[in-house]
């Protein structure tokens, strides 16, 4: 059997998948990546670890699998994390700085009062905030050693480099949408952004379709050299593309450590209601835009909280949080500030309207129903902008395979969601545009065909205005907090 060896590579952990001509996953493997938290705000990981988990879950994949002959390779990656290598010896010269990560907090606030914000939002479709690369790009290269010849790239563009033995200096549209130095408009890199952060933009990437040729495979273990690399995209617009989310108004939500909520636009709507405009992918040098609003924690306060409760595992969360009603008390998870819609980096994590009363089962559901609340406040404004209906919504990730979640977000937001059985939506993705590349499927129409399990959740009635206040007022308390010289 021949198949497509798709990489999703992830915040904590990288994935492969080897996906076959009918579209199904014939084989799995996964490798933990490992993150690390320097400073309170930093988080960061290692670009070489990074890649070693690639190869550990590519060859826990072809071992799965061992009669499968790799056709081609596509990657799904995790967005807006960056880092820096040699151009002639290949050797990284930083850290992954994270997409997480808040370190240039204060140098958005000065592009901000310097008067950059509209320009760069009208340029990119992107807020000032240090979740985008533009700020830690600059930051990277004020750390570089003297005399070495600098690349820069995202980290699609370093498992390229990696993949193909330092043969590639190239990303796709998508990763460069996400990069706050990219024209959305003339879908090119501007020199004009490179100017407002400090970034030489000859140091990035050559911009290529999603669906293109990247190079070929040079070392890959397991796979045998000058197998062609046909495809790279952002994991949360993988998702978007696996899902065949392709009419207006369709999207998705990505529930992983943080949280991407995307529709499929008609065409580019400037970004404001703190969602943001992105291209989804690029086919034939034509993009397809979508609105995105990002979630910077969504599951990873789930471990977090088992651990505050003595609790062995997520599972065991969930269930106590199960068991209580809605409406206790409030939390808020600004453990590194919040994303979309709020975009305050200020902001802090908390709990609110405790009292003797409350027990470790709604303690649980505050944490849950986090979830649901933020889903529910960036569909609201993707709603509000784009005026339009909002059309089939899907759902991927680890914690969308939870029943009692997924029900708690299609409650709150009052619109059915779609759970699909195979949570490697991302995976899938990527896959389905090498696909396109190799021929295998000719089509946007034929991949929205391709057979997927699925499951509606329909929304149940519960008094969305009670809820929704104890939630704006522990919203109003995380982000009223000033901030002191110890958070810094």
């Amino acid at each position: 059997m021949r198949a497509i060896l798709a990489i999703d590579q992830g915040t904590t952990n990288s994935k492969a998948v080897l996906v076959s001509e009918k579209g199904e996953i014939v084989g799995r493997g996964s490798a933990p990546v490992g993150i690390t938290y320097p400073k309170p705000g930093w988080v960061e990981q290692d670009p070489r670890r990074l890649y070693a988990s690639v190869c550990e879950a590519i060859d826990a994949c072809l071992k799965a699998a061992p009669d499968v002959i790799v056709e081609a390779v596509a990657i799904s990656n995790q967005r807006e994390s960056v880092t820096a290598w040699d151009a002639e010896t290949g050797e990284a010269l930083g850290p992954v700085v994270s997409w997480q990560c808040r370190r240039t907090a204060k140098d958005c606030e000065r592009l901000i009062v310097e008067g950059h914000l509209d320009r760069v939002q009208a340029l990119t479709g992107l807020p000032l905030d240090p979740m985008f690369p533009g700020s830690k790009f600059r930051w990277l290269l004020d750390r570089m050693p003297a005399g070495r010849s600098v690349r820069l790239g995202t980290v699609d563009s370093w498992l390229v480099h990696c993949l193909t033995g330092g043969r590639r200096h190239v990303c796709d549209a998508s990763n460069a949408a996400r990069s706050q130095l990219f024209d959305l408009q003339e879908q090119r890199w501007s020199k004009e952004l490179g100017e407002i952060f400090g970034v030489d933009i000859a140091l990035l990437p050559e911009v290529l379709d999603s669906s293109a040729d990247f190079g070929r495979t040079q070392g890959l273990p397991g796979v045998p050299d000058g197998t062609p690399i046909m495809a790279a995209i952002g994991d949360s617009h993988a998702a978007l593309f696996g899902h065949g989310a392709f009419k207006p108004g369709d999207g998705k939500v990505t529930f992983g450590t943080g949280s991407s909520i995307m529709t499929t636009l008609p065409r580019f709507i400037p970004p404001r209601n703190g969602v943001t405009t992105t291209v989804a992918w690029r086919l034939h040098g034509k993009p397809t835009f979508a609105f995105e609003g990002n979630i910077l924690v969504c599951a990873a306060s789930l471990p977090w909280m088992a651990g505050i409760l003595g609790l062995s595992d997520v599972a065991a969360l969930v269930e106590l949080a199960a068991s209580a009603e809605p409406g206790g008390p409030g939390f808020v998870p600004a453990f590194v500030g919040l994303g979309a819609p709020y975009w305050n980096s200020d902001a802090r994590a908390l709990f609110s309207q405790i009292n003797f009363n409350t027990t470790r089962a709604q303690m649980a559901r505050s944490v849950t129903d986090s979830i649901a609340f933020q889903v529910h406040d960036v569909i609201a404004a993707m709603r509000a902008q784009s005026g339009g209906e909002l059309g089939a919504l899907y759902v991927d990730g680890g914690p969308s395979q939870n029943r009692f979640l997924m029900q708690c977000v299609s409650n709150l937001i009052e619109h059915p969601v779609i759970q699909c059985e195979a949570p490697e939506a991302s995976a899938l993705g990527a896959a389905y545009l090498a696909g396109l590349s190799l021929g295998l499927w000719s089509d946007l129409h034929v991949i929205a065909e391709l057979p997927r399990s699925s499951h509606i959740i329909d929304p149940e009635p519960v008094d969305r205005a009670v809820l929704l206040n104890t939630w704006s007022d522990a919203l109003a308390r995380s982000t009223s907090r000033e901030t002191t010289a110890n958070d810094e």
